[in-house]
């Protein structure tokens, strides 16, 4: 039966003891973590969220009725202990903080009895997943889950002290908006008050903040919620937490700035790492260009090589035909890999395959410097000499090559650098490369909707030296965009806003809206605009994607209390989930049968 704790309060937390306290008397409470009864003497292993202390009960000190009721426990219990800490009589265990010491019970209380957990409660834990999320709450008892959240809290609070060190202020916008067009879809949320109108929850607090610059509130930062109704990755989940900001009168030095020295001071105080200032930089095209990606993985080489010219003229069709398409030839270089077997090299072509590539060439420089190619009788040998030497290969290194259109290319190396580098296992997690792209492009063309779209969104700035391009080639107009990226994740991303009307409506109208849909949908933003606007830019990091890189999880399930699953479902309490029919009826909202079955 369960006991109260009447009379008693914790005096440390487990871990929170030591050498210092040795005969002092002290009371731990906590989960069992396992007990061993080895007869006359029961060793228990207490913890909490702090770690593990050992508990001794013998006889002799604690009495027989608290001996006995020691004997009962088992792991997961909830017990209150009280004892006098004495160094450990046993051998030191050098994987405890607390190994070197005990506590010698002299009273026990069950505060809370438990039933066999479905899975032990372990670091690293080998259960399936699907099976600790629906018991999320055991799971989340788990040590190693434990210092992930209590990591994530202690970034929070950081961040939140260096803002307002840099004069931010944390005001909160709405979590109840207005649905708006672009970017993914939006959750909505019926009004029963307004029949048949619903509200959207915020992708992001973008307009809100903008308007608090209008407000003239200069500094804005807050950790906001936000909610994108998209399909799910490991690093994506259909609500998160964003370290949101805003800042008036700078410019994308300004921003770039305060952001390092943030990130800078996080890295240090959480990761014991010195990050030195300026990080990185490197514009959009620049990074398409080496490494066929906007968020480059920077801990690596085998960057791609333009090797257009050089195949130039050569009787190999399938580099011939993409160039006389106005296509492109690149390839990268992985170092000492001309060893490597055909079954592999297979695989790396149906991996290409996977992302556009109608197939992948080849070409492994042999150790006495002749070529091992799939195209070798396509080519001379002085054309073969020459690709070589356009990749500064050496004896030993195997070249892939792809050849298409430049976003098809770009797309197959960039991705095929990145399984390289993980079958060559070249992503060491402890190594932490940032990274500042810039200069974005403003627009990009969809296919599927033929017209432009915003490559961030519809209030970013362009680059005042392309806008008269605007209306004759809008695809090269660049923007005063910039994402932070770490070690191949985008780990945020901002922007310059525009701030002036004029630029503003055009804006709007390259990417489809009339005046008349554009007041509709930004109505209150453009009316603000007529008031008196500074110049403004901000940026927006993903909390869960930074701790996650920071503690090495492979997951940002791992940093979040109560995750989603791929379906963007809860396995713990089963959302989403049917309501009640007079629910419904409230909100003048029938189910259609199709989507019941």
């Amino acid at each position: 039966m369960a006991e109260s704790m009447k009379g008693l309060h914790r005096s440390h937390r487990c871990t929170e003891i030591s050498k210092e306290n040795i005969g002092q008397a002290v009371t731990v409470m906590g989960w069992v973590q396992k007990s061993r009864n080895k007869g006359g003497i029961i060793f228990t292993d207490l913890r909490d969220r702090s770690g593990i202390l050992q508990v001794i009960f013998e006889e002799c000190d604690c009495g027989s009725a608290v001996f006995e009721k020691a004997a009962t426990l088992r792991s997961e219990f909830v017990i209150a202990v009280e004892g006098i800490m004495t160094a450990r009589q046993g051998a030191v265990n050098e994987n405890l903080k607390t190994g070197d010491i005990e506590i010698r019970a002299k009273s026990l209380r069950i505060l809370s009895e438990s039933a066999t957990p479905p899975f032990p409660i372990e670091e690293n834990s080998r259960t399936k997943e699907e099976l600790r999320l629906k018991y999320r709450y055991l799971d989340l008892r788990r040590p190693d889950l434990q210092r992930n959240l209590m990591t994530r809290s202690r970034v929070a609070t950081l961040t939140r002290a260096f803002l307002a060190d840099e004069g931010f202020l944390e005001i909160e916008t709405p979590t109840l908006i207005k649905s708006t067009p672009e970017g993914a879809r939006d959750y909505l949320v019926p009004s029963r008050v307004h029949p048949g109108s619903f509200y959207a929850l915020p992708q992001s607090p973008q307009l809100f903040k903008q308007l608090l610059m209008c407000s003239g509130y200069d500094r804005y930062f807050q950790l906001a919620r936000c909610y994108r109704d998209e399909d799910l990755r490991a690093d994506r989940q259909p609500e998160f937490t964003q370290i949101d900001m805003e800042l008036s009168f700078v410019d994308v030095d300004d921003v770039l700035a305060v952001n390092e020295r943030l990130l800078q001071k996080l890295f240090k105080e959480i990761c014991g790492i010195d990050l030195q200032l300026p990080l990185l930089r490197m514009t959009w095209q620049e990074a398409m260009d080496r490494f066929g990606s906007d968020k480059p993985d920077m801990r690596f080489g085998m960057e791609l090589k333009d090797v257009s010219e050089t195949v130039q003229g050569c009787e190999f069709a399938v580099f011939r035909n993409a160039l006389a398409a106005g296509g492109t030839v690149r390839g990268i270089n992985a170092a000492g890999q001309a060893g490597m077997p055909r079954k592999k090299i297979d695989a790396l072509v149906e991996f290409a395959k996977g992302f556009g590539a109608k197939g992948l060439a080849y070409m492994a420089i042999q150790t006495d410097g002749s070529f091992k190619a799939s195209f070798a009788k396509f080519m001379k040998p002085e054309e073969l000499n020459a690709l070589a030497k356009a990749m500064d290969a050496k004896p030993g290194d195997l070249l892939f090559f792809a050849a298409d259109q430049k976003t098809v290319v770009w797309d197959v190396l960039g991705n095929l650098r990145l399984e390289l580098a993980r079958q060559l296992d070249l992503m060491k997690k402890d190594d932490f490369r940032f990274l500042w792209v810039t200069e974005f492009p403003l627009l990009e063309y969809s296919e599927e909707e033929k017209r432009f779209t915003a490559k961030h969104h519809p209030f970013t700035m362009p680059m005042e030296e392309d806008w008269h391009l605007i209306d004759s080639d809008p695809g090269a107009v660049r923007a005063k965009a910039y994402d932070i990226v770490l070690n191949g994740t985008e780990l945020g991303g901002g922007s310059v806003r525009i701030h002036q009307a004029d630029i503003q409506e055009k804006m709007l109208e390259v990417l489809g809206f009339t005046p008349e849909s554009a007041h509709e949908q930004f109505g209150f933003l453009l009316d603000a605009f007529q008031y008196g606007v500074p110049p403004h830019a901000g940026l927006a990091y993903g909390l869960d994607r930074v701790v996650m890189l920071m503690v090495g999880a492979d997951s940002i399930r791992d940093v979040i209390a109560f995750p989603k699953v791929k379906d963007a479902s809860c396995l713990m309490c089963e959302a989403p989930a049917a309501v009640d029919e007079k629910q419904l009826c409230e909100l003048g909202i029938e189910v259609a049968k199709g989507t019941e079955e």
